[in-house]
């Protein structure tokens, strides 16, 4: 035996750092691949279903400010829900200066369907960010009609005509207390393209859709834009009050129902679809970078291991292909090479779901660079102490953030 050690111990040494890395890497994207909810897979709709004997009475709830631009698109497709039971929409105007609530009223007029309510709530006191305090406002709006489910749905959210009548089948034979779908956020500009999908799949990495379903799982998710919530889960939960000072609010609110005993179900939607534009990079940055930092509970910690994690997972694949290409490193080339597959293959089923062109999947470090950048860019913003602001709306606190998705 050599003085060195066994003839494998100086092999073994003279492996590089890179295909160390690189094979941690790619050990991590296995695990992603098949321990993490199969969160990639882009199968999971509504569970199965059948009409119920009578159908519940449902209040829908649309917080909206300065949503004009908007309104004509989203707020029709609820006014027109074919829903055989008993419903009608409270829309809140959250102090709105581009005559949202008398657009809404107009729009009601002209296109007939539910009944419509334009409710004002004030400026919301300390403590409450201004959508949750809208949205408190039309639950107790709601109340009034004994409701056994509320519809909480956002003033940019286009629906299907039979959303209603789908959601309320889905809670009452799964027995869950909250049913939420994803809805379909616009992809048009390149901006849209790089970002939009990469945000629903990160989101859905996070918070696996398989495991939110799961009894006894802790993870708990919900998609601001549609959610069906019992209304007796809600009092149990003291929703939204509980969850008030929330920054991501639907994810906070379905934590909510699930902590105090609630089932809950969370997937993608077919026909529940975003309208409102990110036209610019900047939009779409503004929408990240809002809520990132309170995603990692304000923690310097929690931003770093973010951080080194996006590098070691999106990053290092393409560095240790290219690096090997370069200098007949074998082993990285093929690890490397191996993790860029895995990763490529994981996003093509959230490409195809927004119906993009596959070529976009190799990109996808560079929009988890963008990500790591719009994650920075949040925890800055916290420490500068600005504030959040919301159309027009500044918050003292910086952890006082809203989400307008």
């Amino acid at each position: 035996m050599s003085p060195g050690g066994p003839p494998w111990w100086g092999r073994l040494r003279r492996v590089s750092a890179l295909v160390w890395i690189t094979a941690v890497s790619l050990a991590a994207w296995l695990w992603l691949l098949l321990g993490q909810g199969f969160f990639w897979r882009t199968d999971l709709r509504l569970p199965p279903r059948r009409d119920p004997e009578s159908w519940p009475p449902v209040c829908v709830v649309v917080p909206a400010r300065d949503e004009a631009a908007v309104l004509p698109r989203s707020l029709p497709s609820l006014l027109a829900q074919d829903y055989p039971g008993r419903a009608e929409v409270f829309l809140i105007d959250d102090g709105s200066s581009d005559g949202t609530g008398e657009l809404a009223r107009e729009l009601a007029g002209r296109h007939g369907g539910l009944p419509l309510t334009v409710g004002s709530p004030g400026e919301p006191p300390a403590g409450w960010t201004g959508k949750l305090w809208a949205v408190r406002h039309g639950i107790g709006l709601a109340r009034a009609r004994a409701p056994e489910y509320l519809l909480l749905t956002d003033a940019d959210i286009a629906h299907a005509p039979d959303t209603l009548r789908s959601l309320v089948a889905a809670a009452r034979t799964g027995g869950f207390d909250l049913v939420s779908q994803m809805a379909r956020l616009r992809v048009q500009s390149m901006g849209e393209r790089l970002v939009v999908p990469a945000f629903v799949y990160f989101f859905s990495q996070l918070y696996p859709f398989r495991w939110v379903a799961r009894e006894g799982s802790r993870t708990a998710a919900a998609a601001g834009g549609c959610v069906l919530l019992r209304t007796d889960a809600a009092e149990r939960a003291r929703i939204p009050d509980a969850v008030r000072q929330a920054v991501i609010d639907d994810v906070a609110l379905a934590r909510a129902v699930k902590n105090s005993g609630g089932r809950i179900w969370l997937g993608l939607a077919d026909h529940v679809d975003s309208v409102r534009p990110y036209p610019r990079l900047h939009d779409l940055w503004r929408m990240v970078s809002r809520s990132a930092y309170a995603q990692l509970r304000h923690s310097p910690l929690l931003l770093a291991g973010t951080v080194l994690g996006l590098v070691l997972v999106y990053l290092v694949p393409s560095v240790a292909l290219v690096a090997g290409l370069v200098t007949d490193d074998v082993a990285a080339m093929v690890l490397g090479g191996l993790a860029k597959v895995v990763m490529t293959a994981t996003y093509v089923p959230m490409l195809r779901y927004y119906r993009q062109p596959l070529w976009l999947a190799p990109l996808l470090p560079v929009t988890a660079v963008l990500y790591l950048l719009m994650t920075v860019d949040s925890a800055v913003q916290h420490y500068r102490g600005r504030g959040a602001a919301w159309k027009g709306r500044t918050y003292a606190r910086p952890d006082a953030a809203l989400d307008e998705r």
